[in-house]
């Protein structure tokens, strides 16, 4: 645990490794056999990070597909555990892109903000509650009553955001969630962040570099699975900047060993 009541999040040397198989014969000689031979490669997705959030703080994370960055925010909200490291996160956590990616599709919008909510962290009278706010800053209008199987991208989205929007959150994680919105709603979230930074804490994925210097003070870069840079969120939009612009998109980071 942090001995600094201020950090909020704190991560030490993480690293993530993925078992890839070749076919369903050789994940079932691992299950069987794995004792004494490996029939797997690896794929480390994350390679030492190390970093720290204080509390209000908002952190920017940066990095081209496939560097890691998602990986990074899953471990952060307890969804996947690292295969080597440590995390510690004080406070209730938000995730918006995961919140979306896990509703049940053969449930209604208003029975998956009951689970969602749930998972959460909130009891079920709270959540009743809050139900009628959650569907207006949705703005599904009668779809909240329809299979989540019938939803678009963008509709499972805006539930899955007004849900984390009123959820009280001390940490609020958006990976990319906004890109799929339209305009307006996408400035409705975006004004609401603004408010939430002012009491929270935010982690905020984006490949939209403004976004990352207008709302964060932070920034983290992600390369390879490793930290890059780290500080100043302009210092770090320069720098990633210029890689992107110099440095040739090298394929092996997909590659497994």
């Amino acid at each position: 645990m942090s001995s600094e009541p201020d950090v909020i999040i704190r991560a030490r040397h993480l690293s993530k490794a993925y078992r890839l198989y070749g076919n369903e014969q050789q994940w079932m000689k691992q299950v069987l056999f794995g004792s004494w031979h490996t029939y797997y490669r690896s794929f480390w997705a994350l390679k030492d990070i190390s970093f720290e959030v204080r509390r209000g703080q908002s952190l920017g994370i940066l990095g081209r597909n496939g560097c890691g960055k998602s990986t990074l925010l899953q471990i952060v909200c307890g969804m996947i555990r690292p295969t080597r490291g440590e995390i510690w996160v004080s406070g209730r956590i938000a995730p918006v892109l995961a919140l979306g990616g896990t509703f049940d599709s053969e449930s209604t919008g208003r029975q998956n903000v009951l689970i969602g909510g749930a998972v959460l962290g909130l009891k079920r009278p709270e959540i009743l509650a809050r139900l009628d706010s959650i569907a207006e800053f949705a703005g599904i209008g009668d779809f909240m009553n329809q299979p989540v199987k019938l939803y678009s991208t963008g509709m499972r989205m805006r539930l899955a955001f007004a849900i984390c929007a009123h959820i009280d959150p001390e940490i609020l994680v958006v990976d990319e969630a906004l890109a799929v919105g339209d305009a307006a709603f996408q400035r409705k979230c975006m004004d609401w962040i603004d408010a939430f930074r002012k009491r929270g804490t935010l982690l905020f994925v984006s490949h939209s570099t403004a976004e990352v210097l207008r709302l964060c003070k932070q920034a983290l870069w992600i390369d390879d699975g490793r930290v890059r840079a780290h500080g100043d969120t302009l210092d770090v939009i320069r720098a990633y900047s210029k890689a992107s612009r110099v440095e040739h998109d090298d394929m092996k980071r997909f590659s497994a060993v």
